[in-house]
């Protein structure tokens, strides 16, 4: 018996995404040991050979003064973390509202972290609405993207469908007349109610938003923090991504050039490449998406060429409607009934009013019939490839990102699949 079988599609996905993801994170794992391990072990080395230097030449009163060396090397790097030596306050208005756009944006650098016990209660508090809203914000963003970049694609996609018509027009012999109105109508058959963007051309543009804003910060980062331009680009990145290493945190030092000016500026490219990177990676989320359904179609067992159309089960059983003469009249209970009119399956003795198995079927027939009318479109089209939405892909009940940008975008898939 095949996977897929015992499985089930969604969680056949489910099993080869994390498959997926464990092979990505072992890769991940081996390449990045083989870049930085000998640098880790170089950097080890030239602070040990140092530090020996220094005692063996400066430390030769006794073990008092190797003590009071390892409590000072210690000391200096706990101020250097908390930013307490050579950097700015980070408790100030300014740094502090600068840590709370790092909660709510849930980048959290590390650099700045409360030390006190009401200050860890208050963040627990203040992270928690502060996450929350800032998701509710990532995914209300989110949907106003995709809907403005989804309007300027179908702007697009009718000037072409216009210009082919108007070429093939004047092809044909027709010639406008002076003073005529030019505006070419198009025809009634093209349903442009249910023309969606593909996800690709919207990945580009977002992945060309994130690009712009990142080039432009990095121009404004590296400069100002005298960081190198590919070094400003990772900090974008870790930032927007709201990864936040820590390595690379801007407004750390002491004394900026229109530091106000700055500070403004560097809370909207937070807030603009946070913005678009979250709705980059939802998009690229949905093409791997689309790539794991691509397996899970062609590694299925059984018989490929069946019909995608599969009408509604039904839970009602209409072969035992009669009226029976050993049996009083049942009455129904009304409440008992489901909001979305499926009827719990009765026994063959039960009585069914044709009332309740219209009810219990108001629902099916719908799907049937907006089945039977696209599949009715796919044929007039006479192509074997049909465009649908991604909400056909996804869960009827899906939430979120995914939700989100399902309905915004198409995908071609065979109707084998």
């Amino acid at each position: 018996m095949c996977v897929y079988t015992c499985l089930g599609e969604d969680n056949a996905r489910f099993v080869l995404l994390f498959v997926v993801l464990a092979v990505y994170m072992l890769a991940g794992a081996a390449l990045f040991q083989r870049l930085e391990a000998d640098l880790e072990i170089r950097q080890a080395t030239e602070f040990w050979r140092v530090y020996h230097t220094f005692r063996r030449h400066h430390l030769r009163s006794g073990p008092v003064a190797l003590r009071r060396l390892d409590e000072l090397l210690y000391a200096y790097g706990n101020a250097s973390s908390s930013g307490i030596i050579n950097k700015s306050r980070r408790w100030d208005f300014s740094g502090s509202f600068h840590f709370v756009v790092t909660i709510v944006s849930t980048i959290g650098y590390g650099n700045t972290a409360p030390q006190t016990t009401p200050g860890k209660i208050a963040a627990i508090l203040y992270g928690f609405f502060g996450c929350s809203g800032g998701i509710l914000f990532f995914n209300l963003f989110l949907e106003k993207i995709v809907t403005l970049l989804a309007w300027v694609l179908r702007k697009i996609h009718v000037y072409r469908l216009k210009r082919q018509i108007r070429k093939k027009s004047s092809a044909s012999g027709r010639v406008f007349e002076p003073g005529a109105d030019r505006e070419v109508s198009l025809p009634d058959v093209l349903d442009l109610d249910q023309w969606k963007p593909s996800v690709y051309w919207v990945m580009l543009h977002l992945s060309l938003s994130c690009c712009i804003v990142a080039c432009c910060a990095a121009a404004v980062y590296a400069p100002l923090e005298d960081w190198k331009y590919l070094d400003a680009l990772y900090f974008c990145f870790v930032s927007f991504a709201t990864i936040g290493f820590g390595d690379f945190v801007s407004i750390e030092k002491t004394h900026y050039p229109y530091a106000h000016w700055y500070r403004f500026a560097n809370f909207l490219f937070l807030l603009a490449g946070c913005c678009c990177t979250y709705s980059l990676l939802n998009v690229t989320s949905i093409v791997i998406k689309q790539g794991l359904n691509y397996i899970v179609r062609k590694t299925r067992c059984g018989n490929r060429d069946a019909t995608v159309l599969r009408l509604p089960k039904r839970k009602s059983s209409v072969s035992t409607m009669y009226f029976s003469k050993s049996r009083g009249t049942r009455i129904v209970d009304r409440d008992s009934l489901r909001d979305n009119f499926d009827t719990p399956r009765r026994m063959s003795g039960e009585m069914i009013s044709m009332q309740d198995f219209f009810s219990a079927n108001k629902v099916s027939l719908t799907v049937m019939q907006k089945q039977l009318q696209e599949m009715a479109q796919s044929r007039k089209g006479g192509n074997s490839i049909v465009t649908v939405s991604n909400a056909a892909v996804l869960e009827p009940n899906a939430v979120g990102p995914l939700a989100i940008v399902g309905e915004k975008f198409k995908t071609t898939i065979t109707r084998n699949g």
